[in-house]
């Protein structure tokens, strides 16, 4: 086993209070294994909310970076997916309202979402000969829930996608949890025919950011730390990673 190897085992072995912790004395390897860790999570629910795979993204760097930047500041109160959570659909929210100034994120429009299904291609699945069945399926799914009412959306992407239970939804979204159920069940009735019908399990692999992608999420955030890039704020550049490695 390679120094990187051991370095990498050592770091997923940690939890997420001394990720934070890494995170806060500029630790790379902490940065890597906690953006690694929710990468998925973070991108489904800002994708859910902004309705572009690429603003998705950016909206997802950017969040971390503020969090990073406010690590000093974290209490422990919630837990640090939590916190990240709502930091990532705090700023999905406010590049809806910069898009569209007059239109509050939580009305529940029936054509809200039908603008944004077109044109958006899932994630290319490296097997070719499952990938054409594969990105046919996700489509049909990624399209349904694009059309979906914001408020709806993003319920159903926390609750069904992610898996998050009705407190933690509801927590996340400052919302009440009779709210979180009633959208969550007419999310289910509006989807629940296409679902059922065509695509069962596969709920699960829709909205994929694993691979490729999350290791170029996780590059770029580690590359603004270091000073090539933009940064929120004066946030300090990372040391050299203080582990020992292996000879």
């Amino acid at each position: 086993m390679s120094a990187t190897d051991v370095l990498f085992v050592r770091t997923a072995a940690l939890s997420d209070d001394e990720l934070a912790r890494g995170c806060l004395a500029r630790d790379e390897s902490a940065v890597r294994e906690l953006t690694r860790r929710y990468n998925q999570r973070l991108y489904r629910l800002a994708r859910s909310i902004v309705g572009d795979p690429a603003d998705a993204e950016d909206a997802v760097q950017e969040a971390y970076l503020k969090a990073f930047a406010s690590l000093d500041r974290f209490r422990g109160e919630s837990a640090l997916a939590t916190w990240l959570t709502r930091i990532v659909i705090n700023e999905a929210l406010g590049r809806v309202r910069r898009r569209h100034p007059t239109v509050a994120w939580a009305a529940e429009s029936e054509t809200s979402g039908q603008q944004r299904a077109a044109g958006h291609r899932p994630a290319a699945d490296p097997n070719p000969e499952e990938a054409m069945a594969q990105q046919e399926i996700q489509s049909v799914l990624e399209r349904s829930i694009d059309d979906l009412p914001e408020a709806f959306r993003v319920v159903f992407v926390a609750r069904f996608v992610e898996g998050l239970s009705l407190e933690e939804t509801a927590d996340l979204l400052g919302v009440r949890r009779e709210t979180v159920k009633t959208r969550s069940h007419r999310a289910k009735r509006r989807l629940r025919a296409d679902l059922e019908r065509k695509l069962g399990a596969t709920v699960a692999d829709v909205f994929r950011f694993d691979g490729a992608r999350c290791q170029r999420m996780t590059d770029a955030i580690v590359r603004r730390m270091t000073g090539t890039g933009p940064l929120p704020g004066n946030l300090p550049s990372l040391p050299t990673s203080n582990v020992d490695r292996e000879p």
